[in-house]
């Protein structure tokens, strides 16, 4: 029965395919200095696609992780301790006490009644600490998703009138369909996909909501009423100051508590500084600055309108149910899916990016790791299950997490006791909501958006690192400002990305030249006198060839990189160049790159034999020549190698391979008769060794005149690490002696060369001992012994080096091996 191999090999024939045998790659060309046949040698072996499915194809221990890593509360809940417990305890309250008025207050931003903000914090709280991965970020109602799925209902009502009476029909299905996106990309772990959307993307979001949320809330706190608050931007902030004449004694209520969370907040500030012991007292109290003006605003407003309640004296929010009374299965059609597909986009892009960017952060500044696709499942679930009890559209909260965080939460168990708070809220203190003004929650949702405005400070640092991005900042506020703010996004996601796609497609490397340097240490060159560097980079080191006085390094001949321009970059010798990639190598940068490439080395050469055309109409069209009477300049060296510094290259795929042979095959035709040699430093991946193999690079190509076949390599070594290596010889050598001399009788007087030995490593009768001094003498003898060494990249891969130095010395060796058979041959022919 035929093998594998065999099928394969005969379907290849019967297909016309040239199959290249990896395992078969004998060293024929005198590459090495080394015998392939001795136990020292190494031959790289190519990837194969059965390694690459052996890597993606999860293995039973990787499948078992996965159902793991979907319940993280598992890993630390069995370490629950009480003190613990207080410090969950009273971040849970402090959140609890922050979130019933922002969670009503956001209802309203939704277009829904204020009891749904409490059912979505109930349920964002209650679910998220069995799927989190940050002991920070609360899950519940924020501004801007609240604003989104405003917009949505607005939309869908004005398509289907008969859901005005329920609009939580459409936040509903809403939130079921965004969260079961996003859990689904969560549970396929493909949370790297936030990393598509860049931070000044984000900051430029942020800020265009704020602003939008803002501008739509002052009408509500100022009593104007007369037009919608719900067109862009610019429309709400034009039609309010057009209408400041209708304020009444909402603005009283509104202005006066906004003034008041800001004089709180900038009063607790200005105290912690001045007195730091009570810095924890300020902060709470600031914290519960919100919770403070609701309460005092709702006592003024009972008593103003206690006896007035069928008709106020100023808005309020009224009859607020108690308990969850639109706990239902969520209602979903098409129609209604149809009425805010358009809108879907935005929405899940908002839910993930604030999410995501807010725990990242304060995964960053309290010394722990998220998953970004764990996070996502912890968000879909809260999505998909809130809407049972009545909850909308839900993700991270900045605001909230930054209270959490400063307030001393410990674990995400903090969301138990806010749930519990929450719980509380909604049925005990639904009477109290009666009287709760309006305009008075429009001053605390202004409050919490200002903090979402990126400051002038922070665009100036966006400024230092990229002046570009700024601009796209700006452009993403307009946009946001003059439409609306799933046109920001998209805006500012797409700039971004074609800016990335411009700079990736236009990139191109740079020519290096050689600089001697040496290393200096205060007030002396390090190698030129005791003060050299040792192995691990120290300055205690006895051999002094550790640290040599001088070393090449390779910089930009045109000092691109800010290096110092009166250094002069020598060129790394006549006809050899330099050219390291200063980005990917992939199709869409692969022309660009590589015709700077041509376009310098032609401009810096001639070619090998000045008289290629005989006569003048031979000459191609594109190269005339040397205008008439004027003979072509033979100054310019010929081409003779080419080294390609690949440490910034990772993947390789066929379009840029396939230019890269063409160019090899445009540049030997340049060189003809002669042949450019190729030489690659720095590949950093075996899969990118095994496409250039296939494309004929990674040892010499064959020459006219067979040179190839007397090639001179440079290989750099490297002694044989663990059992093999020289140290281990040696202490091994060490025990065994010392095994040896624990054998032996001991004599009745003591022999000359026991003593000696006795001298060397004094036995003990705790082995710990005797291998202790065994290993403290090892390096000694190390020292002595005689390290094998073994070739770092496989010898059937000459022409890739593991720096840019061994490249640059096996060109240069070969350049002048072969002038010197040249000039030999000339002689001899003389």
């Amino acid at each position: 029965m035929p093998t594998r191999r065999q099928i394969g090999q005969n379907l290849a024939k019967i297909l016309g395919i040239k199959l290249e045998d990896p395992e078969v790659d004998n060293v024929t060309r005198g590459e090495s200095v080394f015998s392939t046949q001795t136990t020292d040698s190494f031959i790289e072996e190519q990837p194969t696609s059965a390694e690459w499915l052996t890597d993606i194809i999860p293995s039973g221990r990787d499948i078992a992780q996965y159902f793991k890593s979907l319940f993280p509360f598992l890993s630390w809940i069995g370490f629950y301790n009480l003190q613990w417990f207080l410090g969950d305890l009273v971040a849970g309250i402090t959140i609890g006490a922050v979130v019933v008025p922002q969670g009503m207050a956001y209802a309203k931003l939704a277009n829904l009644p204020v009891q749904f903000g409490l059912y979505s914090s109930f349920m964002g709280v209650v679910i998220y600490w069995f799927f989190a991965t940050s002991k920070d970020i609360t899950i519940g109602p924020v501004a801007v998703v609240s604003t989104v799925t405003g917009t949505v209902v607005t939309n869908t009502i004005a398509k289907h009138p008969e859901y005005a009476d329920t609009p939580w029909v459409i936040s509903s299905a809403l939130a079921i369909i965004s969260g079961a996106i996003v859990l689904f990309i969560g549970l396929i772990r493909c949370g790297w996909i936030v990393e598509l959307i860049p931070l000044v993307s984000l900051a430029a979001f942020m800020t265009g909501s704020a602003i939008n949320i803002a501008a739509g809330q002052v009408p509500t706190m100022m009593g104007i009423t007369g037009f919608s608050t719900r067109d862009s931007t610019y429309l709400v902030m034009i039609n309010t100051l057009k209408n400041l004449g209708k304020t009444d004694l909402n603005a009283t209520m509104g202005l006066t508590a906004l003034t008041m969370l800001y004089l709180i907040r900038f009063s607790c500030g200005l105290a912690a500084k001045k007195l730091p012991n009570h810095q924890k007292l300020f902060f709470f109290l600031s914290t519960l600055r919100a919770v403070f003006v609701i309460l005092l605003y709702t006592m003024i407003s009972w008593l103003v309108n206690m006896n007035h309640r069928e008709d106020p004296k100023f808005a309020i929010l009224g009859e607020v149910p108690r308990g969850f009374q639109h706990a239902a299965v969520p209602t979903i059609n098409s129609a209604i899916i149809s009425s805010f597909i358009g809108e879907l986009p935005a929405t899940v892009i908002v839910l993930l990016i604030e999410h995501i960017a807010i725990s990242k952060s304060f995964g960053r500044v309290n010394n722990y790791t998220i998953n970004p696709s764990q996070e996502m499942v912890a968000i879909g679930v809260t999505n998909v299950l809130a809407p049972f009890l009545g909850g909308y559209p839900s993700t991270g909260s900045f605001s909230r997490t930054a209270i959490k965080s400063k307030a001393g939460v410990r674990t995400p168990f903090a969301g138990v006791i806010t749930a519990i708070v929450v719980l509380l809220a909604i049925y005990a203190l639904t009477a109290v909501f009666f009287y709760i003004p309006s305009a008075s929650l429009a001053a605390v949702i202004i409050h919490a958006v200002g903090d979402l405005i990126t400051a002038p400070n922070t665009l100036y640092k966006f400024w230092r690192v990229s002046p570009l991005e700024v601009l796209i900042f700006f452009v993403g506020v307009f946009v946001t400002i003059f439409t609306t703010i799933e046109d920001g996004i998209y805006a500012t996601i797409c700039i971004s990305f074609a800016i990335f796609i411009f700079r990736v497609l236009k990139s191109h490397g740079r020519f290096l030249g050689r600089v001697k340097v040496h290393s200096v240490l205060g007030d002396h060159v390090i190698g030129n006198d005791n003060h050299v560097v040792g192995e691990y980079g120290t300055f205690n080191a006895s051999d002094t060839t550790l640290s040599p006085p001088t070393r090449n390094v390779f910089l930009p001949i045109d000092h691109g990189d800010g290096s110092n321009p009166e250094v002069e970059v020598a060129s790394p010798y006549p006809g050899i160049f330099i050219y390291r990639f200063s980005e990917s190598f992939n199709y869409p940068s692969a022309s660009h790159t590589l015709d700077y490439l041509t376009g310098h080395i032609f401009a810096n050469t001639r070619r090998t034999q000045l008289n290629t055309y005989a006569r003048t109409g031979d000459r191609p069209w594109n190269d005339p020549g040397p205008k008439k009477g004027q003979q072509e300049s033979d100054d310019l060296p010929t081409l003779k190698a080419i080294i390609l510094d690949f440490s910034s290259v990772n993947n390789v795929d066929v379009t840029s391979v396939q230019q890269l042979i063409d160019v090899r095959n445009q540049m030997d035709r340049y060189t003809s008769p002669d042949v450019v040699d190729w030489h690659f430093a720095c590949i950093n991946n075996r899969w990118t060794k095994r496409a250039l193999v296939s494309a004929g690079f990674g040892y010499p190509a064959e020459r006219p005149d067979g040179m190839h076949s007397r090639w001179k390599s440079i290989f750099s070594v490297a002694e044989i690490g663990g059992s093999e290596s020289a140290a281990a010889a040696a202490e091994q050598e060490a025990n065994e002696k010392e095994k040896e001399m624990s054998l032996r009788p001991t004599p009745s007087k003591p022999d000359p060369v026991d003593q000696q030995f006795h001298d060397l490593v004094e036995p003990s009768t705790a082995s710990s001992t005797s291998n202790s001094a065994a290993k403290n003498k090892a390096p000694d003898a190390a020292g002595n012994a005689e390290a094998r060494k073994v070739v770092v990249h496989g010898l059937n891969r000459p022409l890739f080096h593991v720096d840019l130095t061994g490249a640059l010395q096996s060109a240069i060796a070969n350049v002048q091996a072969r002038d010197d058979t040249e000039l030999h041959s000339r002689q001899a022919t003389v």
